[in-house]
């Protein structure tokens, strides 16, 4: 992997890619635009990653005055690869960018919240590592609608891929009627 800003992405791989969930806290969500569908729709991404196996990681925003991350989505996270507090707003802490390297990660796909704040940091720093970035952006949001449109208008600027969950999802699996297609078909469904 090459640091700085990489090719676009042509395709999502499945086995080179990670899914990044930020900041889905207690205290933090009440604030946030179109929360409930949030939750749904960022529950629905970490279902599709687990039914296909593909690496969680979490972060959670100063944990002590935000809470920890909500349920349902707290208990789908069981598998996650690292679950780390962090008080910079971009989630590529050290923790996090090593766990990555681990991996042998090149991709990494990111959800969560606020979209302009810690998504965007997220976003920016993991394109200056040399990582490929997709944001999913039906299960990112902010406070505020313009925060959410005005991050992710940013974001595909630099070279940021958006997706939808639906979309990443069958982009991994390239293919119907395969044991993948049938893992993920209840959360499409479920869309």
């Amino acid at each position: 992997m090459i640091e700085g800003n990489p090719m676009p992405i042509s395709r999502m791989i499945l086995k080179r890619s990670a899914v990044l969930v930020l900041d889905m806290q207690e205290k933090l969500l009440p604030q946030i635009h179109e929360k409930d569908r949030l939750i749904e729709q960022v529950g629905r991404m970490v279902d599709g990653a687990n039914a296909l196996d593909v690496a969680l990681l979490v972060t959670e925003q100063y944990r002590k005055g935000l809470g920890e991350t909500v349920e349902p989505i707290k208990s789908k996270l069981a598998a996650a690869k690292c679950n780390h507090e962090k008080m910079l707003f971009s989630a590529l802490i050290p923790e996090v960018l090593a766990k990555l390297r681990e991996l042998e990660v090149t991709q990494v796909v990111v959800c969560g919240i606020e979209t302009h704040i810690c998504v965007l940091q997220t976003c920016m720093d993991l394109i200056e590592k040399g990582f490929e970035t997709a944001v999913v952006v039906d299960a990112v949001s902010s406070r505020r609608p313009l925060d959410k449109e005005v991050g992710l208008m940013r974001m595909q600027q630099i070279g940021i891929v958006p997706v939808t969950v639906e979309s990443i999802l069958l982009e991994w699996v390239k293919e119907a009627g395969t044991a993948s297609f049938k893992s993920i078909l209840p959360v499409i469904k479920g869309l």
